[in-house]
């Protein structure tokens, strides 16, 4: 199942605020992942979207996360973090099970801290 830590989870709730009409709910996250078609890698990217007819809804912490079924098995497993990368730099990172310290590669742009 795909997770988020409750860093990313508050820090997508801010970007949404700050993209959101005051009349409307919260934009929902959409992430995906697909191979890269030159070295093969797993590229991750995530954004405001609307739901789809067979996509995978998620509540994570507050937020509902969108998984369209070409991601879903690509996403298994995998955690969404937000972290300071270096003194005063924080970014958006997947981690493969929530346990491997190194950020999977690729982020997409969402606003509010995506690099």
């Amino acid at each position: 199942m795909f997770t988020l830590t409750p860093s990313a989870a508050e820090q997508i709730a801010r970007a949404a605020a700050e993209q959101a009409d005051p009349t409307t709910m919260l934009p929902m996250l959409r992430v995906a992942a697909k191979h890269d078609e030159g070295d093969g890698e797993l590229v991750y990217g995530m954004g405001f979207d609307d739901e789809r007819e067979d996509d995978l809804v998620i509540d994570g912490g507050g937020i509902k996360v969108l998984i369209s079924p070409r991601s879903q098995t690509l996403l298994e497993n995998t955690t969404l973090d937000f972290i300071e990368v270096q003194p005063g730099e924080f970014q958006f990172i997947f981690r493969d099970g929530c346990v491997s310290p190194e950020p999977k590669k690729g982020c997409g742009s969402c606003g509010g801290g995506c690099s």
